[in-house]
């Protein structure tokens, strides 16, 4: 997900996105452990968008203190 789209997303959206996205980061695992997973660049990706999520979710919290 482009982060333009992300910054977009209220709290609680995030919060929710970053669930789905640490549960299809586990499928993914388990997949690449299984030797079934096909595009081993999903988890790059996935990671990426984690990552995306937290620290927007972080600035949220830091604006919002201030």
């Amino acid at each position: 997900m482009k982060s333009e789209e992300l910054k977009n997303k209220k709290s609680n959206e995030l919060t929710t996105l970053l669930q789905e996205y640490k549960t299809k980061l586990a499928k993914l695992s388990f997949e690449l452990e299984a030797n079934t997973l096909k595009d081993t660049s999903q988890l790059k990706k996935t990671k990426k968008d984690i990552a995306r999520i937290l620290t927007l979710l972080k600035n949220q919290r830091l604006t919002t203190n201030n």
